[in-house]
């Protein structure tokens, strides 16, 4: 980014190369690797490094603002991708395992085995049947798209995503059109941020306490407390109207994000959870394209972001309701070897 001086140059580098790794690497390995290392506690584990990714996203984001304003933008991408090839790449090459702990002879969640397992079958049959005591069964890929379940939930998050970018995305250039500062703009969508990171543990905690049955009502919760954060802000728009959208945006998606990765695992399991998870993303890719481009057409075409962000209330309060009825699909008639994923 330090070195790119056309348009050209831009897409190829910030669109394609950026955006490529961060679809890549920044969430679905993470999810992969802690789904398959925990299972009773799975909820928690993941929650708490969504808690972490939102504490960095509350101390990152006003001091990327800053950086920019006191240097530019050069220089800040720079120092990200210092701080990321001598604080990430580390961690990830030597700390991270490639395979369920059933490989290295342990059990998820640190759990001991009574029995010795002296063969690497032996320990892959106790870790299935400690999963089946949370009534988690292993699907494979087909398997899973034979379950309603997983299309529902892909029409659930498909009809939810545009709500990511026009926060993530749109939120400050909204923000800096009402006269508000571009430091001041970073910090509110920080508090956003920090106000669902509680949620996100809470979400975690809760998934593991309760029946895989139920967690599509919190989530269908989660969701329309997000659409009522827009119509808030909607049909009052003052700045004081933004602060309360924004916190209860948060709340609800931190409540959500706790919840989406636990569910997907306990409805299809561990064994090909990173191929069910990935193909789902990838159709879900052209509404994430789609969504930033609509967001800034509408701005563009009315010089306002409000009908814009009608349809995407709409949208959210659709998934919400669409989400109470993701009921857990009925075990496989077959379930093959641990390694048979598709």
């Amino acid at each position: 980014m330090n070195y790119i001086d056309s348009l050209w140059a831009f897409y190829l580098v910030w669109g394609v190369m950026v955006g490529t790794g961060v679809n890549v690497a920044l969430s679905l390995p993470w999810d992969v690797t802690i789904s398959n290392w925990f299972v009773k506690k799975r909820g928690v584990a993941l929650s708490t490094r969504m808690v972490f990714s939102g504490l960095s996203g509350v101390l990152v984001l006003p001091l990327v603002a800053w950086l920019i304003t006191v240097r530019d933008w050069r220089e800040t991408c720079v120092i990200g991708g210092v701080v990321m090839a001598l604080v990430g790449l580390p961690l990830a090459w030597f700390f991270l395992k490639p395979r369920r702990p059933e490989y290295y002879g342990l059990l998820p969640d640190g759990a001991t085995t009574e029995e010795e397992a002296t063969e690497e079958s032996q320990m892959i049959e106790k870790g299935i049947a400690y999963a089946a005591e949370v009534e988690e069964v292993e699907f494979t890929v087909r398997q899973a798209f034979r379950a309603p379940a997983y299309w529902i939930l892909i029409i659930t998050n498909a009809c939810h995503s545009l709500a990511q970018p026009a926060i993530s995305i749109h939120g400050i250039p909204f923000l800096t059109d009402l006269g508000i500062d571009e430091i001041r703009a970073a910090g509110m969508m920080a508090m956003l941020i920090f106000a669902g990171i509680p949620l996100r543990f809470i979400g975690g905690f809760t998934a593991d306490r309760i029946r895989k049955n139920q967690l599509r009502f919190i989530m269908g919760a989660a969701y329309l407390l997000q659409a009522g954060a827009f119509a808030i802000y909607l049909l009052n728009q003052t700045t004081p109207m933004i602060y309360i959208w924004f916190i209860l945006y948060g709340i609800g998606q931190g409540a959500g994000m706790g919840l989406m990765a636990p569910m997907r695992a306990r409805y299809f399991g561990r064994k090909a959870f990173g191929s069910i998870a990935g193909f789902s993303r990838l159709l879900m890719t052209p509404v994430g394209i789609a969504a930033p481009i609509y967001l800034g057409w509408v701005h563009d075409t009315t010089g306002s972001y409000i009908d814009a962000f009608k349809v995407v209330a709409i949208l959210i309060a659709v998934s919400g309701i669409i989400a109470f009825f993701i009921v857990p699909p009925k075990p496989p008639a077959r379930i093959g070897d641990i390694r048979e994923i598709i």
